[in-house]
């Protein structure tokens, strides 16, 4: 399912720090809940969302390849970037309890979310391996520490070449193909530690 960002949150910067986020994470736990904080079992829809007890759940701050979105290794050669984030989330997660505080609600009333699995910020450990980007425009920097790192050590989609996630989106959304969509045939891409011009 590929989800279009600028519909799934009005984009307002959290109340609150993700850092003191996480630190009140614990407290959901055994305190009363808001409607949109979740407590359980996930189930992973994609690379940035999850679902528990029936609550779609968007991850906070950043943005990871769609489903059907392709990557380019250092070698070139094409490989499943969105299904490779998705299937990395749910060995990640296994059968850990995940929390989720809800820190703003999209459009349609579906919950956005700094989630953790332990203490670990499913964004953050994303971010960290290569495996999703930071989205500066509603993260306002909060993962670009984490992203720094995977491009520093090409981890993940940094070892490679890659067409941002809100990107790919634009394109499909406009008609193209997920092929030429995911090469920057239509869309900018990134390379390793710099992005490329759009083709």
């Amino acid at each position: 399912m590929a989800f279009n960002w600028p519909n799934r949150t009005s984009g307002r910067r959290p109340a609150l720090g993700r850092a003191l986020i996480l630190l009140f994470t614990a407290a959901t736990l055994a305190g009363p809940a808001r409607a949109g904080d979740a407590t359980g079992q996930a189930s992973v829809i994609d690379g940035d969302t999850i679902e528990i007890r029936a609550t779609r759940v968007r991850l906070f701050g950043i943005d990871a390849p769609e489903h059907d979105q392709l990557c380019h290794n250092r070698h070139g050669e094409r490989y499943r970037c969105g299904q490779i984030a998705s299937n990395a989330l749910a060995a990640f997660i296994g059968r850990q309890t995940v929390a989720c505080v809800e820190v703003d609600r999209d459009q349609y009333g579906r919950t956005v979310a700094v989630c953790s699995a332990g203490k670990v910020d499913l964004a953050d450990w994303l971010v960290r391996g290569g495996l999703a980007i930071d989205w500066p425009r509603y993260s306002k920097g909060d993962y670009a520490a984490a992203e720094a790192e995977a491009r520093a050590k090409q981890t993940g989609m940094w070892s490679g070449r890659f067409v941002e996630p809100w990107r790919y989106r634009q394109c499909i959304t406009a008609g193209g193909r997920p092929g030429a969509c995911s090469s920057g045939a239509n869309s900018g891409t990134r390379q390793g530690m710099r992005p490329l011009e759009a083709h």
